[in-house]
């Protein structure tokens, strides 16, 4: 029906020289690099010369090894394609984003496609848990090096840099860095990440932070609410446009204050805003920003959590396990509401005695526990815990597992 009866967007033409723009990288095990391209002019086809201009200066020649196209999200391998498709191309192993494929070598190309920079960074390393190598296929340094190494053929808007036996990854924010683990994790890989940071750097003498232009879509009667909180991130209103029961509210603020906030606005919008967020440039750092209200409850025991202690627990905070979950010594198991740090034993058991009072036996009614995610992980974490990223679970830690390691760190 679109086909029939929606005009094709004026620009794509069949009769004329290709040109086509790469926006975006894949990989493959056996063809190496592939090259996902729109087609604005002309025909491109398998086995076909082809010139490459990079940024409008370099040229390079190639051929079209494979061509693949796309019917809804399945691959299907073609012979050509034209104007308006579009391709994943294999034979171009040097190609990346925004340059221009063409049939001639004297072909304008195309205007460049800016990649903006990375402006989050958090460091990858072994797990070192007591649970560590449980459910992981790759687990050593070497395994994540050459993981991350591989991702970087694709993932043009990653930068890794290696540190010893870890690494330091920047992203451009914490779903892409997010995206990244999940891949990693579905593919057999376990680790452990620290808190994510936002990329500091001196501009003409300056210390600098990224900035976001930040896009609310939130019915009206929430309104305060997102205000108070942006507000108190760093953020500042720039526009208010009503629209019957909605209102769209535009912010700009730093990147730091976006960090764990999406969580946050979900249950202040009770689910029925819509964020959107890009980065705008690097301006003079705004100073602190207080941003978690909430303390971390941490185990002092290794066992099975035990439903008892954990009623008594979930009145102080909000609980990320449940009933029979395997813990240890470190271990995040929740949050306190007061905002302070607590130390707790989820797997004592009730004191069996002859004793009986009124209620004593009464059953335990434990409120559903909030289970992590990756997303959510990043966002409530803490500079002195790792989120443990494994292919089966996601688990939140101290850095220091032990509690009298914790306190010496904080006496120096």
């Amino acid at each position: 029906t679109i086909l029939e009866h929606v005009p094709p967007v004026p620009g794509y033409t069949d009769g004329d020289a290709l040109r086509a723009q790469v926006f975006n990288l894949g990989y493959d095990n056996f063809l190496g690099r592939l090259a996902v391209a729109r087609i604005y002019e002309g025909k491109i086809s398998k086995g076909q010369s082809v010139v490459v201009k990079q940024a409008g200066v370099t040229q390079k020649t190639g051929k079209i090894v494979k061509l693949t196209t796309y019917q809804g999200v399945q691959q299907v391998e073609v012979g050509e394609a034209s104007a308006g498709d579009i391709v994943l191309i294999a034979g171009l192993t040097d190609i990346n984003i925004g340059d221009t494929i063409s049939d001639t070598e004297d072909a304008e190309p195309l205007p460049a496609i800016d990649v903006d920079e990375p402006t989050v960074a958090m460091t990858f390393l072994v797990n070192s848990s007591p649970f560590a190598g449980r459910e992981g296929k790759y687990v050593t340094s070497r395994q994540i090096g050459e993981r991350l190494a591989k991702e970087l053929e694709i993932n043009v808007g990653l930068q890794v840099e290696s540190i010893g036996d870890t690494f330091e990854v920047k992203g451009r924010g914490e779903m892409h860095t997010a995206i990244l683990l999940e891949n990693m994790r579905r593919g057999g890989y376990e680790l452990s990440v620290s808190q994510p940071q936002v990329t500091v750097k001196e501009i003409d003498g300056v210390k600098s932070e990224p900035f976001e232009e930040v896009t609310i879509d939130i019915p009206s009667e929430y309104q305060g609410a997102v205000i108070e909180r942006l507000s108190n991130r760093g953020f500042i209103m720039q526009n208010m446009v009503p629209h019957e029961n909605q209102v769209r509210l535009l912010f700009e603020g730093p990147t730091r204050g976006l960090l764990g906030y999406k969580n946050q606005f979900i249950i202040d919008t009770k689910g029925e805003g819509i964020l959107g967020s890009r980065f705008l440039e690097f301006r003079p750092y705004v100073g602190e920003i207080k941003k978690r209200q909430v303390g971390s409850m941490t185990s002092m025991a290794t066992g099975k959590a035990l439903g008892f202690a954990l009623f008594n627990l979930q009145d102080r905070g909000e609980l990320y396990i449940g009933a029979g979950a395997e813990v240890y010594e470190g271990m995040v198991i929740g949050n306190t509401n007061k905002g302070e740090e607590m130390v707790v034993n989820p797997t004592k058991g009730k004191q069996l005695t002859n004793v009986r009072a009124s209620g004593s036996d009464d059953a335990i009614a434990l409120t559903p526990h909030r289970p992590l995610s990756i997303e959510l992980g990043l966002e409530i974490m803490q500079d002195d815990e790792y989120l443990e990223v494994c292919p089966q679970s996601i688990r939140l830690r101290k850095q220091k597992l032990k509690e009298s390691e914790r306190k010496k760190h904080l006496v120096k």
